[in-house]
């Protein structure tokens, strides 16, 4: 014989496991620690000092109208 159902309770049993597969992506997605940030923003502050220091000044632009 089959088994008896709620259909209310299974639907919001289904909704629930949507909602924690969708949290689950989230927490994957934008779930970063602490300390996880701050090494990150030191990397690009790093990165970008690096780059700023290879960066090459024209002391004057030859296609400029300023004559």
């Amino acid at each position: 014989m089959a088994e008896i159902v709620n259909l209310r309770q299974f639907k919001k049993g289904k909704a629930r496991e949507q909602r924690a597969a969708t949290a689950e992506q989230n927490r994957a997605l934008h779930g970063r620690s602490k300390s996880e940030k701050q090494r990150d923003k030191l990397q690009a502050e790093n990165a970008e000092r690096l780059i700023e220091g290879h960066r090459r000044e024209m002391a004057s632009d030859p296609t400029s109208d300023e004559s």
